[in-house]
């Protein structure tokens, strides 16, 4: 069986080194996640039920393919990924220096849940994640509340939540994102056959610049649930979340 007991089994079931999955379950005990209430304790200690979500999102295992990996039942396995889910979502940054430059993008999910997903321009049921990054560390600071995914990215900024979490700090976007206030490339105007040059020269630096979260989003769906979720309801942003939190972790070490 998988245990966190044994560093070995870690990296390549969570895609963390033991130091980095070792950071959340400070958090999880401080939040109160191993302490033990009324009813049946849990069978697998905190660590080897922070290693079994992690996998999980990792690996994008169906619960009857992870349960027996870890000797527990598949509802138990379950209920350990609906109970640690929320607890490791990434806590939103609040402040920002003033001369913090953010970079936003939607990123889209594909979900088996059409309750909350909608056919995006990928042609799959979707749902749009406004992910917010430092442009400076590439660290993600806000995850906004999933919409449909076809929705549009200037209507998902303001309405995911992440607008009202980034403030007024500059933030850098793509053309998906025109009278919103960020900063966008510039475009023709009618009957406008080029860009004077000074104005390419600042779209070639924004585009530089803004491929940075491309680089987040590429390296965030190596946990293959972001490539085909089977969660239903809140389970897609907590995942997101959460995969936020971990990518965090790996790159800061």
């Amino acid at each position: 069986m998988i245990t966190a007991s044994e560093p070995s089994w870690i990296t390549p079931f969570a895609g963390l080194s033991p130091r980095c999955i070792g950071k959340p379950l400070t958090t999880l005990r401080r939040d109160g996640a191993d302490v033990v209430h009324r009813g049946r304790p849990w069978r697998l200690p905190l660590e080897d039920r922070a290693l079994l979500v992690t996998a999980y999102w990792r690996n994008n295992l169906t619960l009857r393919q992870l349960a027996p990996l870890f000797g527990v039942s598949k509802s138990t396995a379950g209920r350990v990924i609906n109970h640690l889910g929320p607890l490791l979502a990434l806590q939103p940054r609040k402040r920002f220096a003033k001369d913090t430059v953010l970079i936003v993008d939607g990123a889209l999910i594909p979900i088996s849940d059409h309750t909350i997903a909608e056919r995006s321009k990928n042609y799959r049921y979707a749902t749009n994640h406004q992910v917010v990054i430092d442009a400076d560390t590439h660290l993600v600071v806000v995850v906004g509340q999933p919409l449909a995914g076809n929705r549009n990215d200037c209507k998902a900024w303001e309405e995911s939540g992440a607008k009202a979490a980034v403030g007024k700090t500059l933030t850098v976007a793509d053309g998906g994102y025109p009278g919103t206030g960020l900063v966008i490339p510039h475009r023709r105007e009618r009957g406008q056959s080029e860009l004077p040059d000074r104005k390419e020269e600042h779209n070639k630096s924004h585009k530089q610049v803004r491929a940075r979260i491309e680089h987040v989003f590429a390296r965030m769906k190596t946990w293959k649930i972001l490539r085909d979720c089977r969660l239903k309801d809140d389970g897609v942003h907590h995942a997101v979340s959460a995969i936020a939190h971990l990518y965090n972790l790996a790159l800061t070490g």
